[in-house]
């Protein structure tokens, strides 16, 4: 497809100014483990500092003086973090942040601010709605909202991967699902296409099918599939014939195998291991390896008292072999059915040449 846009969506990989946080604030997005998630976050900016800044949203002085608390304890340097204070309805900055993108000339850096419906499910999104414009103005960086023919497109960033080199990874049934979980009612996928070239800088996009048991945004490719470079993914692997995951992620390792970018290559895929699955109070999780944060100088990666963290976190370091990576436990966290990548976002950095 053409490409109308200057700009171009980093990879994740490409150098950041900072990570940025949200610290949480809602309780019922943890209902009965909400305790320790503070200090889950803790270890995660503790693992994040030494390689680049920290920006956290807060939702004022009282929240700001908790997360301080916490920081100071764990040991973060408090001239590696910056607070800001906005509202918000929940702490799941991946899909309530702009997207920034790149270009060479200046402006250097665009945010791309997307509707955000509370993944056309949840009704307490009004705040996190506001959130993209909110940080594109306290950075003063110019700000686009994305729109096709006069409508304001939803899209969430745990929605989306990409390559840096205008290939983008995505679900059908995160965002072409007609029923269930609908965030902009009856969008193709060409017009999506559409949108991802305009706004991303997008020239090819991969559509997976189904995501993971447990995911209850309906398909987000974050813990189904991942870049670790220009022609290279992760996607997950479940052997067990018996789990809803095998047959959901044997198909979209077919469409993977399928896929021509845009020299005629294939594309690599490495398979990724699923942990057991992981219940709650009856519930499925969705537990996945591939909801991994990749930082300047570091992989941060979910780990759930599996058999299987080891062996993840030895694929990853054989995929960011100049980068650390760091297992974070996540089984509480995960309870909010999200985990690191989910929590946090990258701002690429605008200098020239990093």
């Amino acid at each position: 497809m053409s490409v109308s846009s200057a700009y171009r969506l980093p990879a994740e990989w490409e150098p950041h100014a900072a990570t940025w946080l949200a610290w949480p604030r809602n309780s019922a997005d943890w209902p009965g483990k909400f305790c320790p998630i503070g200090w889950v976050y803790g270890e995660i900016v503790r693992k994040i500092a030494p390689y680049e800044k920290v920006r956290i949203i807060v939702d004022g002085p009282k929240g700001e003086a908790t997360a301080r608390r916490v920081l100071g304890k764990v040991g973060v340097a408090q001239d590696r973090v910056r607070f800001y204070h906005l509202p918000t309805d929940r702490s799941w900055t991946r899909d309530m942040l702009p997207a920034f993108v790149l270009r060479e000339e200046t402006p250097r850096v665009q945010a791309i601010c997307f509707g955000f419906n509370g993944w056309a499910k949840y009704k307490n999104h009004g705040l996190d709605s506001q959130v993209a414009g909110g940080v594109a103005r306290a950075l003063k960086v110019e700000a686009r909202e994305a729109m096709l023919d006069g409508r304001r497109i939803i899209l969430e960033g745990g929605g989306i991967d990409c390559n840096g080199q205008g290939v983008l990874l995505t679900t059908e049934e995160c965002f072409l699902d007609p029923i269930t979980q609908t965030r902009n009612p009856g969008l193709t996928a060409g017009e999506y296409e559409r949108v991802f070239g305009e706004y991303l800088g997008i020239s090819q996009t991969i559509w997976l099918g189904q995501g993971i048991a447990g995911d209850d945004t309906h398909g987000h490719v974050d813990d189904l599939c991942r870049f670790v470079g220009p022609d290279t993914v992760v996607l997950c692997r479940e052997d067990d014939p018996s789990d809803p995951n095998y047959r959901v992620l044997a198909e979209n390792r077919e469409r993977l195998e399928g896929v021509r970018l845009a020299g005629g290559g294939k594309l690599t895929v490495i398979d990724l291991p699923m942990p057991e699955p992981l219940f709650f109070d009856g519930v499925r999780v969705p537990a996945s390896y591939a909801n991994f944060y990749i930082c300047n100088g570091a992989v941060l990666a979910p780990t759930f008292n599996d058999v299987n963290d080891r062996r993840a976190l030895g694929i990853l370091a054989e995929c960011f072999p100049d980068r650390t990576v760091v297992g974070i436990h996540a089984v509480d966290l995960v309870w909010g059915f999200g985990t690191l990548h989910c929590l946090t976002h990258e701002q690429p950095s605008a200098r020239q040449g990093e």
